[in-house]
């Protein structure tokens, strides 16, 4: 690419850029896994998009790399968006944090009497009762942790959670009545 012609500035295989993907070429921007922020299709599209924005449409704004939202289409499917639970103790603390925890087999595979399971898990900031981090492994995992990933985003609490009516029968339904 002629990189070395510039003085864009690369690290560990990485451009360096900003939080406005701008290199240290201020004519040179980076957006996607050339980056290594967080290497998702979805990311690339939003820098993509964030970029667009500021430079063709005139509008302030930068991509938050904070509480992305992720899966893998395994069987079953594992999602997560936010803290891990290592994460959150590293951070703050392990009396700090709250984890709540979910095992369950969904009315799906109670009927033909199958013993699929499907986990989930908040991780809970106990000063401030904000949900830190959603995991789940099991189906739908993907569908459900893009809702949750709204509300963990938003910084929604273990409040909000809680007093959110839950879809009855659904496994998505566990991350409102975990207690």
């Amino acid at each position: 690419m002629g990189l070395e012609n510039t003085r864009v500035e690369v690290q560990r295989g990485a451009i360096v850029v900003d939080a406005h993907s701008q290199t240290t070429e201020s004519s040179i921007y980076a957006v996607g896994d050339c980056t290594d922020r967080i290497n998702l299709t979805p990311v690339a599209i939003n820098e993509g998009r964030v970029f667009a924005d500021v430079h063709y449409d005139g509008k302030r704004r930068v991509m938050s790399h904070e509480n992305v939202p992720s899966a893998v289409f395994t069987t079953p499917e594992v999602a997560t968006v936010g803290m891990t639970e290592g994460e959150a103790i590293e951070k703050y603390g392990e009396v700090a944090i709250r984890v709540y925890r979910s095992r369950f087999r969904p009315m799906y595979y109670t009927l033909p009497k199958l013993e699929e399971k499907t986990l989930m898990k908040l991780i809970v900031h106990v000063q401030t009762d904000k949900v830190l981090g959603a995991h789940m492994v099991g189906d739908g995992a993907a569908e459900i942790m893009q809702g949750v990933a709204i509300a963990v985003k938003m910084g929604a609490t273990k409040a909000d959670f809680d007093a959110t009516v839950g879809i009855h029968p659904s496994s998505a339904e566990e991350f409102v009545t975990m207690r």
